[in-house]
């Protein structure tokens, strides 16, 4: 991770003002730790600022604020040099700073490779043909690098629900990532018997119906902790700022489709280190969400732009990529993090309202997220983006959970680090049958005897996520040995999910 910048370093270059301090290094920071530019680079762009204030206030860029800020103050006859050590950190070139122009790309369509790269399939038994033949193209793209395919996959848009994609470092594709941005699943135990839902079961019913919300008009008025909003990405670009309004009605809010919040027991087999829970029973809480409709509105508008600016053949058009070293591709880059610390801060309002339900502090709480891009590194050491489009990180070490249906277990896993599935594992047990599908084929009668049968309350939900449109999930956690070890072992009881006339169009 690249050191901050100090305002000692900014203070080497000009003599700001003290009031100037805070923005010049939220700014700078801003772009060195979350969007990771070079740290030189944004003391360079910073030395061209102070050189010609005028020319970065008036055109759209990363400092147009801050150099709005210096030009103000030379027209007041108050004036910010650029010193001569700030002058080292010029280009030899005067044009503008190369990453803060939108590039032009070709609009030529650029042709996939004549073979697709080789890539790891772990169930491919359990495999929809659909899904290997988008896996195929993906690991076709020019920009690829390596690929694996989860036992829970199937098909999507772009990358198929459970690939993991590994491209070129500078490159991201909003359609890998997917439009629920950052979708996590969330779990909270509690120092509490499993008897607990026996005794106090019209609490935790209560607690579920009262203290979550779901779908589009699942908003919230009582937060719990807001200060996500404060995090000066809302600002970074319009896109961004025009969504905070209504990323903050939603926080602490759930989605549709296999969104979920639901009250279980956890069964922990053995002590480990990383879990830190004792053997035995214990009441849980688990949760399945992601970034609402921040996430949907900046994967629809960076796909789009993507698909402009990166010609591809018809059958790998939604695999389109930004590049990072753009403007375009930045703005993504920062708007994907932001909807991954809103998608926690989602989960974490959820949790903290029920834990003061029931009056019990958890004893831990474990998460993971998929619906991602990371920077990281191959086995061979290359610098890559990896996509997990519904798929689990599962580095060595890593902790994961792995969700099963409204009848069948979830599981808290630890990750081997395999490094043939590109340190992933599956996001959950898989679809069988889709959605239109489902609603073809599936009774009201058939989903009322499931849930008879695994005594399971359902608060909501449709016959679209009835527990019979999923795959076995022990199959699919059998089938991924290699990628995780399984350190408990959690079974729903009482489920909450978005009702009926409350549906979206969701993707996975």
């Amino acid at each position: 991770m690249q050191t901050p910048i100090l305002i000692d370093d900014i203070l080497t270059l000009a003599p700001i003002p003290e009031h100037l301090y805070t923005p010049f290094l939220r700014v700078a920071n801003g772009l060195v730790l979350r969007a990771n530019y070079p740290k030189e680079k944004v003391l360079g762009l910073l030395a061209q600022l102070f050189q010609n204030p005028k020319k970065y206030a008036f055109s759209k860029n990363k400092v147009t604020n801050l150099a709005r800020a210096i030009y103000d103050l030379n027209k007041q006859g108050i004036p910010v040099p650029l010193s001569e050590v700030g002058k080292q950190f010029l280009p030899p070139d005067p044009a503008p700073y190369e990453l803060l122009t939108r590039t032009k790309q070709t609009e030529q369509t650029l042709d996939l490779r004549p073979e697709a790269l080789p890539y790891a399939v772990f169930g491919r038994e359990y495999i929809e043909e659909g899904a290997l033949k988008q896996m195929e193209t993906a690991a076709s793209l020019p920009i690829s690098l390596a690929g694996a395919l989860m036992p829970d996959a199937h098909q999507g848009y772009g990358l198929p629900i459970g690939g993991v994609l590994a491209t070129e470092a500078h490159t991201v594709i909003p359609f890998a990532v997917g439009v629920d941005i950052a979708c996590r699943m969330c779990l909270s135990v509690f120092d509490l018997p499993p008897d607990f839902l026996k005794r106090e079961p019209h609490l935790l019913k209560k607690s579920l119906v009262e203290k979550t919300k779901f779908g589009i008009g699942g908003e919230t008025r009582d937060k719990v902790d807001e200060s996500v909003m404060d995090l000066p990405e809302w600002q970074a670009t319009k896109v961004i700022r025009d969504l905070k309004d209504k990323a903050y009605r939603q926080l602490g809010s759930s989605g549709t489709g296999n969104h979920f919040v639901e009250w279980g027991i956890v069964r922990v087999e053995t002590m480990d280190d990383e879990l830190n829970l004792p053997p035995g029973e214990y009441l849980a809480l688990l949760s399945h969400s992601g970034s609402r409709g921040l996430g949907g509105a900046v994967a629809n508008y960076y796909s789009k732009l993507a698909m402009q600016k990166t010609r591809l053949p018809k059958q790998a058009a939604h695999l389109a990529w930004l590049d990072l070293n753009t403007e375009e591709g930045q703005e993504y880059w920062i708007a994907m993090n932001l909807a991954g610390e809103y998608a926690s801060a989602n989960h974490h309002e959820i949790h903290r309202k029920l834990a003061k339900a029931i009056d019990h502090e958890p004893l831990t709480m474990v998460e993971n997220h998929h619906n991602f891009a990371w920077k990281e590194q191959l086995a061979d050491g290359r610098e890559v983006i990896v996509h997990r489009k519904g798929a689990t990180p599962a580095g060595d070490g890593v902790l994961g959970i792995i969700p099963g249906s409204m009848t069948q277990p979830g599981f808290v896993v630890r990750g081997r680090g395999n490094e043939a599935s590109i340190n992933s594992a599956s996001h959950g047990a898989g679809r069988q049958m889709s959605r239109t599908q489902a609603f073809n084929k599936v009774t009201r009668s058939q989903l009322n005897q499931a849930l008879e049968e695994a005594q399971i309350q359902l608060i909501g939900g449709d016959l679209d996520e009835a527990p019979m449109v999923y795959k076995n999930i022990k199959t699919v956690i059998d089938a991924q040995k290699e990628l995780v070890s399984v350190l408990a072992t959690f079974t729903p009881k009482i489920v909450r999910m978005a009702d009926p006339n409350r549906k979206e169009g969701r993707e996975d």
